[in-house]
């Protein structure tokens, strides 16, 4: 329903901050919660950020709050990640996903997201 494109991503060093964004094409894009989740070699996928559609509720998983703003802009079709203080274990490819309802499960559960970007890999040094 929707099609996603993350960017973004980059080398940035411990202390530093990035800012990933999610271009978004498809007419349901203002009707779909949107998510960031992120996933590193041989871990599981991560629930990062959630955001619904009118941007009225967001949730932050608790190793980001404090540190990562999610962000959408309608009129744009763009959702945006913006990472502060990072750290190497935020080293991961970060993945930008859409939802169009039904909610029952959650924001911050993955079934609740029909579509998925391809990632953008963001790497903390040490």
């Amino acid at each position: 329903q929707v099609q996603l494109v993350e960017s973004g991503g980059g080398l940035v060093q411990t202390g530093g901050s990035l800012r990933l964004s999610c271009a978004a094409s498809g007419r349901s894009f203002s009707s779909s919660a949107m998510a960031w989740s992120r996933q590193a070699p041989g871990k599981e996928r991560e629930f990062v950020a959630a955001i619904t559609r009118s941007g009225s509720n967001i949730y932050y998983a608790d190793s980001v709050k404090g540190r990562f703003t999610i962000s959408r802009d309608n009129a744009k079709n763009t959702v945006a990640l913006q990472m502060n203080s990072l750290k190497p274990e935020d080293t991961a490819v970060y993945y930008c996903a859409a939802g169009v309802g039904p909610y029952l499960s959650g924001y911050t559960s993955r079934r609740t997201y029909n579509s998925w970007g391809q990632g953008t890999q963001v790497t903390v040094s040490s």
